[in-house]
């Protein structure tokens, strides 16, 4: 049990940190990208950079999860749950400031990136969930 909270732990730990650096990447390789976002007016390719950013941090978090805990498919999946429902108000309350296919892009495929990162590493591993007998 301790481990699988760790792995949660660990999860959520990462998509901050690894947003956070890829972020800093976006600001160097985008002329203007750190003045927009003070004000949320982003080109198509800053859009484009920050959805990118959002489902490699996702793998990248559902990795940390698995790697920590491989035995627990479930748990990648709760997450990016996790991460869903925190990001859901965020986006609920800029819904006007983008377009509905900007919004969509990011939110719905939060879970199952996170999902795909566990899996990867699972599947790297040769880990194979136990079953009951």
């Amino acid at each position: 049990m301790w481990r699988t909270i760790a792995s949660i732990v660990a999860g959520l730990v990462a998509w901050a940190v690894v947003v956070t650096i890829l972020n800093f990447g976006l600001r160097a390789a985008i002329p203007g990208y750190h003045a927009a976002e003070a004000t949320l007016q982003f080109t198509m390719a800053m859009k484009i950079g920050r959805l990118t950013e959002a489902a490699l941090t996702s793998v990248a978090a559902g990795a940390v999860v698995s790697w920590i805990d491989p035995s627990k498919r479930c748990v990648p999946w709760l997450v990016g749950l996790i991460v869903l429902l925190m990001f859901l108000p965020v986006h609920v309350s800029l819904w006007s400031k983008f377009p509905a296919w900007y919004h969509l892009a990011f939110l719905v495929p939060l879970a199952p990136l996170v999902a795909l990162g566990g899996w990867l590493v699972r599947g790297a591993a040769g880990v194979r969930p136990a079953t009951a007998s």
